[in-house]
């Protein structure tokens, strides 16, 4: 296996945590990121969008959108995965998953979830308001 990238991590516990954050709330995203993307990655098939380029130090960086419900998207924004690769190196350096505000509080304590959307415990209010104002709107 020449052409295997190796996994390592911008800070691994934080990283870790948002993985975990995701597995709870997001079943359909952590398997595919663990059974599917993960995989692929390693193999050098770099999925997602390329967001920069440095020619220097020979780094590409991505970003690769994960399966989101519509309604989590519309709340909190897209699950998505960044990730640098060292070319030369055969490193891919996984640095974060976004949205980092509610996938950190994910971690911290236990959400509850409206209508299929974790609910934020800092301003529970605002989330609702945006759920029920979507599905009033159809969406």
């Amino acid at each position: 296996m020449v052409n295997s990238y190796i996994f390592e991590y911008l800070d691994e516990n934080d990283f870790r945590k948002k993985e975990r954050s995701v597995r709870k709330y997001n079943m359909l995203a952590y398997k595919k990121l663990t059974f599917s993307y993960y995989p692929e990655l390693r193999k050098g098939h770099f999925l997602g969008q390329e967001v920069s380029r440095n020619e220097k130090d020979k780094t590409v960086c991505y970003e690769l959108k994960l399966p989101t419900d519509e309604l989590f998207v519309k709340v909190h924004g897209e699950i998505t995965l960044h990730y640098t690769v060292y070319t030369e190196k055969n490193i891919i350096l996984l640095t974060n998953i976004t949205p980092e505000g509610i996938l950190d509080e994910g971690h911290r304590a236990e959400l509850s979830t409206y209508k299929g959307v974790m609910i934020s415990k800092t301003n529970p209010e605002k989330d609702m308001f945006k759920i029920n104002l979507l599905n009033m709107l159809g969406k």
